[in-house]
């Protein structure tokens, strides 16, 4: 997969925006492709988001001490399959 080219720098662009717009492509850039693991939301299970919000999306359940995923609908543990409630 290869990370589209993002050129945040024209010709227009004033020069005191131009580092500030180079981060932020360097920024998009590495979590188009990270290169290494990155860290994963963590929160108690009381103080989930809602799944719904977040479909496919994954969170540590720190008082869980367990992975979890939402399906759209619930928050589901990794460890066991369940429904967080």
């Amino acid at each position: 997969m290869s990370t589209p080219t993002v050129l945040p720098v024209g010709p227009d662009t004033p020069e005191a925006l131009r580092p500030l717009l180079r981060s932020l492509a360097e920024a998009v850039a590495a979590l188009a492709s990270p290169g290494a693991p990155t860290p994963v939301f963590a929160a108690q299970a009381d103080a989930l988001p809602p799944a719904s919000a977040h479909p496919y999306a994954l969170v540590l359940v720190t008082d869980l001490q367990t992975l979890a995923h939402s399906d759209g609908t619930d928050w589901i543990r990794q460890d066991t399959g369940a429904p967080i409630p």
